[in-house]
């Protein structure tokens, strides 16, 4: 399933903005405040009746908010067209008329309720037919809730990956899904083992269960952090998630923000996904809509780049929209549909993929390199050194020497370049 058009009509700061997509990974950069997480926010809103009608005949989504209305305007209305496994397009659009205007605009969800039918008629004929993951982490997902005591069983059913899929991380659920799977896992672990003891000749260790679903998250979340293994639940002493880090094991709340972050993020999208992909050779490819934003938040520069081609190569079959402010994601990724959004329009860059980072903040981000006025003065002096102005340049060059480290790059060039025009001007006498 995948997201092929969107059209907002007075939402929030948009009057009228069609959006048309080809990519399985989109990506939308800009200025805060210039409507990244609008879009993500309509996407969501619009896949939650999806959501809603797989899980109940007459189910509803989110609605549009009285706030989402756009200042002057009577209405506000938001479609979304969806291309589905059966290769049909599927268009449903979501209106809401301001309080004492005429309703001259009506929402369509017709569509959205034949193509939840669909899913829904595949689930009575086989309980255990393939779901489309729908999930959207907003800025203030949380990121760890462990409780320390359960006081009930969870059973989890495939409808259950759309738990809270619209609020983003729900590390609770992700701690309760993995004691219950681990405990299972566990239970039959010790039956091999007795029977191994009972019939040495007949059964090896090598045939210890190993749950199929725990096994394709744990193997999620080491392809993100490489350096995170034998991720389990610690029952004794206390009850607690722990992880082994370059051998350490460690509690995961003693994690920095962005491990925790990321691993509560990567394991969240891989549970939801083995839930409703029971059917799979691999669960983790299964299909569905991922929309994350801020996708950078908490991470590190060298976790920042690549994090859009390991969310490909680990979810093939999702389609992603991502928001970002950080060059180092777009610039890392082939084939990316990357938009930036300024003035209430969207405007489609070029491929991005190996640019160096400078040249995304200035072409992309409209950003400078480096701060304002250390840039002046060194466009200052590479002037005097061009117009061959020794002396002032050798001026302009002490001043930033007392503000610059002795290396800097461009400090370096610079004392280069005179050096070589004073040897110049020494052969001309």
């Amino acid at each position: 399933m995948k997201v092929e058009k969107i059209h907002i009509e007075n939402f929030t700061q948009f009057t009228d903005l069609p959006i048309e997509l080809s990519s399985d990974v989109i990506v939308f950069i800009g200025n805060n405040g210039a409507g990244k997480t609008s879009i993500l926010r309509i996407i969501s809103t619009l896949l939650s009746w999806l959501i809603a009608r797989i899980k109940q005949e007459k189910g509803k989504g989110s609605p549009i908010s009285d706030l989402d209305i756009k200042n002057n305007a009577n209405y506000s209305k938001i479609t979304v067209e969806v291309l589905a496994d059966n290769q049909t397009n599927f268009q449903w659009t979501l209106a809401k008329q301001r309080k004492g205007f005429k309703n001259n605009q009506n929402s369509n969800l017709k569509d959205v309720t034949h193509l939840a039918d669909l899913y829904r008629n595949s689930l009575t004929q086989n309980e255990k037919s393939n779901l489309p993951l729908v999930i959207y982490y907003p800025v203030e997902r949380a990121v760890l809730n462990i409780p320390l005591k359960i006081n009930s069983r969870y059973s989890f059913e495939q409808l259950d990956g759309y738990d809270n899929a619209i609020i983003g991380t729900d590390f609770q659920h992700f701690f309760e899904w993995f004691r219950e799977r681990e405990d299972a896992e566990n239970e039959k672990s010790r039956i091999t083992l007795e029977l191994i003891k009972n019939n040495p000749q007949k059964i090896h260790e090598k045939f210890l269960y190993d749950d199929k679903q725990l096994t394709a998250v744990r193997d999620a979340i080491a392809t993100f952090i490489p350096v995170f293994s034998k991720l389990r639940i610690q029952r004794k002493p206390k009850l607690r998630m722990t992880v082994q880090k370059h051998g350490q094991t460690l509690d995961v709340t003693q994690l920095s923000q962005g491990e925790k972050s990321l691993m509560a993020l990567v394991g969240d999208i891989a549970r939801r996904m083995v839930i409703m992909n029971p059917c799979l050779e691999n669960p983790l490819h299964g299909d569905g809509i991922v929309l994350i934003d801020e996708i950078d938040l908490h991470l590190h520069p060298q976790w920042q780049r690549g994090i859009i081609q390991r969310l490909h190569n680990t979810f093939p079959n999702c389609q992603f929209f991502l928001a970002t402010h950080s060059p180092l994601v777009i610039s890392d990724a082939k084939d990316l549909e990357c938009y930036v959004l300024d003035n209430k329009q969207l405007t489609p860059l070029k491929n991005l993929y190996g640019l160096d980072v400078n040249q995304v903040l200035v072409e992309a981000m409209n950003t400078e390199i480096r701060n304002e006025e250390v840039q002046e003065k060194i466009t200052e002096l590479l002037d005097h050194i061009q117009d061959g102005d020794l002396k002032q340049a050798n001026t302009t060059l002490h001043q930033l020497e007392t503000d610059l480290f002795t290396n800097h790059i461009e400090l370096i060039k610079a004392r280069l370049l005179i050096k070589r025009l004073e040897v110049l001007h020494a052969k001309n006498k």
